[in-house]
């Protein structure tokens, strides 16, 4: 630590500011690293902390800077998930994604949110697990499905000669919503459900549309539990974008 009166020796930064970075997550660690990054800046610029107020005035500042860095960046809110509100607050090219999708297909927004919700969990390169052999020996992963709305290979590919969008990523959320509107307007077409039956379009999503057809889905008890989530969770969303958004 530093007595009042010595200036700050480039060793004793270095060691300070490589301690203190790493754990820079609550206050104390904080006030750690602003004082020695203005310790530092003082020992550059040949400034005696004993002199004038000039030392004084450049830590000031440079407290100021970093409070502001951090109230827009490694102290914002994190989001809540069980809040569509949260969402779209924490992620606004979310809801221009979403909404032009609603504007383009018809899906609603809050029907988007709740599949990408149980398929990849807002995860933009979300992979299926692996397969082992014997518990060891790894097979490769249970299918291609990638990005946010967890789409298969061939059926991207499909997607993307259907739209003429050639340059379409999974891991985009405007391309990935995008895909789920041409999907379930597809999903409409050939069965009938609704754009805003999460349930049933869920569904059809995981089994494709000739599976829901003929019913593949009875067979799969978990499948029917989780379209039963997908759509309470749709329903959830809609009453919460009610207060917060035009839907």
């Amino acid at each position: 630590n530093l007595s009042p009166g010595r200036t700050l020796s480039r060793r004793n930064f270095l060691l300070g500011i490589g301690s203190t970075s790493l754990s820079i997550h609550n206050k104390k660690h904080a006030a750690q690293f602003i004082f020695y990054i203005s310790e530092f800046f003082i020992y550059l610029l040949g400034i005696n902390k004993k002199r004038g107020a000039m030392s004084t005035i450049l830590r000031s500042i440079l407290i100021l800077c970093f409070i502001s860095s951090c109230s827009f960046g490694n102290f914002r809110k994190p989001i809540d998930y069980d809040n569509a509100c949260s969402i779209l607050a924490g992620k606004r090219h979310y809801y221009r994604a979403f909404k032009n999708t609603n504007r383009k297909w018809g899906v609603p927004i809050h029907v988007q949110m709740a599949v990408i919700y149980y398929e990849s969990s807002f995860q933009n390169r979300a992979k299926t697990p692996m397969r082992y052999f014997l518990g060891i020996i790894p097979l490769g992963r249970e299918s291609s499905a990638f990005g946010y709305a967890q789409a298969l290979d061939g059926t991207w590919t499909d997607y993307k000669k259907a739209t003429g969008r050639s340059i379409a990523r999974r891991s985009s959320i405007r391309d990935s919503a995008d895909f789920m509107g041409w999907y379930m307007t597809k999903t409409r077409k050939l069965t009938g459900v609704s754009l805003s039956d999460a349930k049933n379009q869920y569904l059809a999503y995981h089994e494709g549309q000739v599976g829901y057809l003929k019913g593949s889905y009875k067979r799969k008890q978990w499948l029917i539990n989780k379209a039963n989530n997908v759509g309470n969770r749709s329903s959830k969303y809609k009453r919460q974008l009610s207060t917060c958004i035009r839907t």
